[in-house]
């Protein structure tokens, strides 16, 4: 398999460890043999330097080969799934010193068992092709196991917003005024702010932001200004939440980044961790952290589940429900001791009927209901679905500001699981034929019940779900929402009948 030259000095560092391995060489010996130093033979096999010619023909010398072996652009079966790595587009992008993981512990493994690191690596591969994971999908993967890492809290981030704050004197501005939010743009960072421009190319009408930045080296000059473009139909909170992600772009230097709101195409992960970073910084500068936690304290000590409260802190934040529940998202595993939570943003197209996943965070170590077969069909009892479904008529005469929120307490029978669910809905501000719905879930546990008063308010319906109906065993007459028969429960049923059989047939005969 051949390489890019770019990832040459990787295969060639790989190759040399190899055979000085094989050779049963010591970095000094080899040194004394080439007059090569220690450091900088350990930099070559670390893939950081090439060496000239006469370097290589040194080294080849030592170690019993040749010149073209190991500068050839071809190499032996087991580095093929090296050189996968190195071309591949999602394990290039993959953060792996995120993890804790550098490109030497990768190079190591290589050198060390070249066989079983190339079966592993072939098997990762493999994996993606199954699945047909696109870069984009392996990369926010990427980022939401980042997330989980950190339970979603994220100490520089919080205080850089609450150094912005105080720099700007908002530090007890509640809310933030959009207006303040663009001026400080306008200002501080030479932004022009067009809100007719984009009316203007229909094809761009699904991005609520498109930004022509500023180029050259006279960008802070007047004439040389970034052009944020804005979508003329978005309310004035979501613009205040793109604003604030702007400030955080500026203030938190973060240079790559995508120009436009919603992905039109990935091209890096660095790209993807900009865009949550600025994000990040825009909820916590919305919301402030000290006052969302007293705020969130104060809804929790509630005897009972309380929805003009908790729609009282959209007016006082002047944000939209998904800001808000994500918000929660990153302040109750640190403040409140309840990891076990997920958020899912489901959208629903009212003319076809069709639900799409299009957000969800996990922080739970037990499995929340998403990420499934996309042939599936999620199950219409459970909360997130069902208010779509039963809210048709009443989300399309309501205004985008004016929400449904409702609240359940599902029991996932499969999975022996029960949760409290916040559910917003609302339609869409810029789709009309489309309406969405904002979860946030925490699983019922001892933990919740000590953090929370109203876990077990009366009021708040219980209902057995499952995660979608080709996996759900529960009978018609006790569902009647189903909406596809239960497949794959009943592959599961008939595996599960042929074990017990197996077993009791082996057991006969012992």
């Amino acid at each position: 398999m051949s390489v890019s030259g770019e990832n040459l000095r990787i295969i060639l560092g790989i190759k040399l460890k190899q055979l000085r391995t094989e050779k049963k060489l010591s970095l000094k010996e080899l040194s004394e043999q080439t007059d090569l130093s220690i450091s900088y033979l350990s930099e070559i096999e670390k893939g950081k330097k090439y060496p000239k010619p006469e370097k290589i023909i040194a080294l080849a010398e030592s170690l019993g080969t040749t010149f073209d072996e190991l500068v050839t652009l071809k190499v032996d079966e087991s580095l093929n799934p090296l050189t996968a790595i190195l071309n591949s587009p999602m394990l290039r992008e993959f953060p792996f010193e995120m993890f804790g993981i550098e490109q030497q512990d990768i190079m190591d493994l290589f050198s060390a068992s070249p066989a079983k690191a190339g079966a592993l690596l072939k098997t990762f591969l493999e994996i993606i092709r199954g699945y047909d994971m696109s870069v984009e999908h392996f990369i926010l993967a990427a980022l939401r196991s980042y997330q989980k890492i950190h339970l979603n809290y994220f100490e520089d981030l919080e205080q850089a917003a609450e150094r912005f704050q105080t720099e700007m004197r908002w530090k007890n501005k509640t809310p933030l005024t959009t207006q303040s939010l663009k001026t400080a743009l306008e200002e501080r960072y030479n932004y022009l702010i067009d809100t007719t421009t984009l009316a203007d190319y229909p094809e761009l009408q699904k991005f609520r932001t498109v930004l022509a930045p500023a180029t050259g080296k006279n960008a802070k000059a007047a004439h040389k200004k970034s052009r944020l473009m804005l979508n003329e139909d978005l309310v004035d909170r979501q613009k205040a939440f793109i604003f604030g992600r702007e400030l955080g772009y500026n203030y938190l230097n973060l240079k790559e980044r995508a120009l436009t709101s919603s992905w039109l195409k990935v091209e890096s992960f660095e790209q993807v961790v900009n865009n949550f970073k600025a994000s990040y910084f825009s909820g916590a500068l919305l919301m402030n952290g000290d006052s969302m936690v007293k705020d969130i304290r104060r809804l929790f000590q509630k005897k009972q589940w309380d929805e003009q409260y908790f729609l009282s802190l959209l007016d006082k934040y002047a944000v939209t429900p998904e800001m808000l529940l994500y918000r929660m998202t990153e302040l109750l595993p640190k403040f409140f001791g309840l990891p076990e939570i997920h958020f899912l943003r489901f959208s629903h197209r009212t003319s076809t009927g069709n639900m799409k996943l299009t957000k969800f965070l996990n922080l739970s170590q037990v499995f929340a209901p998403y990420g499934l077969d996309l042939n599936e069909h999620y199950c219409r009892r459970w909360l997130p679905v069902a208010v779509l479904k039963r809210s048709q008529t009443e989300l399309a005469e309501r205004d985008p500001t004016r929400p449904l929120v409702v609240v359940q307490r599902p029991y996932f029978v499969e999975n022996d699981t029960e949760y409290f669910v916040i559910t917003v809905a609302r339609r869409f501000a810029l789709k009309p034929l489309f309406h969405s719905s904002v979860s946030l879930g925490f699983q019922i546990n001892d933990e919740f019940k000590e953090a929370v008063r109203f876990w077990n308010d009366p009021s708040v319906e219980k209902i057995h779900v499952n995660e979608t109906c080709e996996r759900c065993g529960l009978r018609d007459d006790v569902c009647r929402e189903r909406v596809a028969p239960p497949t794959l429960y009943m592959k599961a049923e008939r595996q599960r009948i042929r074990e017990e059989v197996l077993q009791k047939l082996i057991s006969g005969n012992a």
